[in-house]
């Protein structure tokens, strides 16, 4: 039996529309969600400043926004959408997690440390920043290293991997401090700035921009004192290979085509909203490191920069 060529076109066309049609079963996970929703929802902060916060005009931008929005992009096109709306929920270092885990946010998009206790519940983009734990006081207090807090009120922010730390050595070196703990980063500085508490431990690079956007700048140190080793990642939900493919692609094309450097130079090398300052904060070795090789490891050993002088000797101290 023969058929027409119009025939033929039309098995064509079914065969191609029964392909998309299996496609679109085969979605699972967030990418099958974002696509029977149309709405990619992203989790940001008020306060972490400047990766997530809310500007005058009370919209949410900073360089984890940017980074998420171009996975976003990745996302819609990877699925073939002409329209995705992108839904952004505020989160705090305390429910970033566990929504995230619940389904009600897709990608969070704020200052979160990747390591190994958080990955046993959500899985991490690579890493888009390094900074560490250290103490922020006012200069007028002669607090230089977290010693110096033995038997004074000390503040972080409840949630973070910061406040557990501090936790851990206010036991192990008997300090006796007082420690209390905020809902967001912003409160945690403003107890400092009034006097409530001595001192504010968390990543220096959140220190330096609250100090650097506050009141009077001048009055505030950062401990050279590093406590520990934090790399940022964005969160993914954990057990979702193929979302986790498309956003890593897209953070990874970011690194090898070199624009992530031009997004870093815009929240951190120039005047950024709401007050046009200028962090000036150049970008570290251990950052340059993780562009020039992406890495979503959550040991701190994985951020370990090899100075030139071992590199050439091959030798290690």
């Amino acid at each position: 039996m023969k058929l027409s060529k119009f025939a033929g076109l039309l098995i064509g066309v079914g065969v191609l529309a029964g392909a998309v049609q299996v496609q679109a079963q085969e979605l699972t996970g967030t990418l099958k969600k974002v696509k029977d929703t149309g709405t990619l929802t992203l989790g940001v902060r008020d306060s972490s400043i400047p990766f997530s916060y809310l500007d005058d005009n009370q919209s949410y931008q900073g360089y984890s926004i940017d980074l998420c929005m171009k996975a976003a992009t990745a996302v819609q096109k990877s699925l073939g959408m002409t329209k995705m709306d992108v839904k952004m929920v505020p989160v705090t270092s305390a429910t970033r997690i566990p929504l995230m885990a619940n389904g009600t946010v897709d990608l969070e998009c704020g200052s979160t440390t990747n390591n190994m206790e958080r990955q046993q519940q959500v899985s991490f983009a690579p890493t888009t920043f390094v900074t560490a734990n250290r103490v922020l006081a006012k200069k007028a207090s002669n607090v230089k290293v977290l010693d110096d807090l033995k038997g004074k009120t000390v503040v972080s922010t409840s949630g973070t991997s910061n406040l557990k730390q501090l936790t851990q050595l206010n036991a192990e070196r008997n300090l006796g401090m007082n420690i209390l703990t905020a809902k967001d980063h912003a409160e945690a500085f403003l107890m400092v700035e009034t006097g409530r508490a001595t001192a504010f431990v968390m990543d220096d690079i959140l220190l330096s921009s609250l100090a650097a956007t506050s009141k009077a700048p001048g009055d505030y140190m950062i401990s050279t004192e590093a406590l520990s080793v934090e790399p940022y990642g964005l969160i993914e939900r954990k057990g979702d290979p193929a979302f986790k493919k498309v956003v890593d692609t897209a953070i990874i094309n970011l690194m090898k085509s070199g624009e992530i450097n031009k997004i870093y130079a815009k929240w951190f090398n120039s005047p950024i909203p709401p007050k046009g300052i200028n962090l000036n904060i150049p970008m570290s070795p251990q950052l340059a490191a993780v562009i020039a090789k992406p890495t979503d490891s959550g040991e701190p050993s994985a951020y370990a920069v090899v100075p030139d002088a071992q590199k050439n000797t091959g030798k290690k101290k």
